[in-house]
């Protein structure tokens, strides 16, 4: 498969979930590399505020929900008709709740999984016929989650592995067509999802580190950023940061033994009555600033 390396600039790069964080970050670095930029997202000022920062004449931004496919469809039809195409796809929206299968509340899971899962297929399906016409290349933001479990966080980890063979059965069906498909798995970033949950659950934290290592360990966004650039130039089928998620990968069938549970198991039974405990006084499963978007369209 032909890759994109040294040829970014041009290729018109889709990203949702593009306002902050890891999806702002990589469109700083495509942009810089001269790529044009389709940007959605739910916020609207931060949307904004990245276009007129990166150049407006380069950069379509659409506030639109990832559950919503005719948006999402409106959004890939507005970039088809300004940059001509779509070569790129980054599904990157994502969120996380709090809380346990027993505690979470069962609104907070179903949103977790319509956007992190049926907001992915709405992006793909969306933006797919252009990619396809490109013969492009589309990047599924799984995790680290997708191999390994945490407890608290059932439903993320749940939609991220969802996605991964999602991405691997979108491989398959559009190899032929000359189209490339790759899922990113990351650990811990030092992204808002991260910060929020520790500031909202001191137990979140605790629970944090004092997993064994290296789940222990965060990383940063300007890490990531930089791998999913890479990834994207050679049209990767896998891109993990750090480098050692990748082992993840393989260790999965024995993570889920009792043997590959036990460094977790004491953490949980010590902890996740304390977390459960911090969601109820906090009275919501999602972090204050998720919970206010989704209000603004739910």
């Amino acid at each position: 498969m032909v890759s994109f390396q040294g040829k970014i600039q041009g290729k018109v790069v889709f990203i949702t979930g593009g306002a902050r964080g890891i999806g702002a970050e990589v469109a700083r670095r495509l942009r810089d590399k001269g790529a044009k930029l389709v940007l959605t997202d739910l916020d609207k000022a931060e949307l904004s505020a990245l276009a007129a920062e990166l150049g407006q004449d380069q950069v379509l931004t659409a506030v639109a929900d990832v559950r919503d496919l005719a948006a999402m469809q409106a959004a890939a039809a507005q970039a088809v008709e300004r940059f001509g195409g779509i070569d790129v796809v980054v599904a990157n929206a994502g969120v996380i709740s709090y809380g346990s299968v027993l505690q979470v509340d069962p609104e907070a899971f179903k949103r977790v999984l319509d956007i992190n899962v049926l907001g992915v297929f709405n992006t793909v399906r969306a933006a797919l016929p252009a990619v396809i016409d490109g013969r492009g290349y589309v990047l599924i933001v799984s995790s680290l989650a997708a191999y390994t479990a945490a407890p608290g966080l059932a439903p993320y980890n749940a939609s991220k592995a969802g996605v991964e063979i999602l991405a691997n059965a979108l491989r398959l069906e559009v190899g032929h067509l000359g189209v490339s498909v790759g899922s990113a798995h990351m650990s811990w970033i030092n992204t808002a999802l991260v910060r929020d949950s520790e500031a909202d659950l001191p137990a979140f934290g605790e629970m944090l580190a004092r997993f064994p290592w290296p789940l222990n360990k965060t990383t940063t966004v300007d890490k990531c950023a930089d791998a999913f650039v890479k990834g994207i130039e050679g049209r990767k089928s896998r891109i993990y940061r750090p480098r050692w998620v990748a082992a993840f990968r393989w260790l999965k069938p024995v993570l889920s033994t009792p043997v590959g549970e036990l460094p977790i198991r004491k953490t949980a039974a010590e902890l996740l009555p304390q977390l459960d405990a911090e969601v109820a006084a906090l009275g919501r499963s999602t972090s204050a600033y998720n919970e206010s978007l989704g209000s603004s369209v739910e």
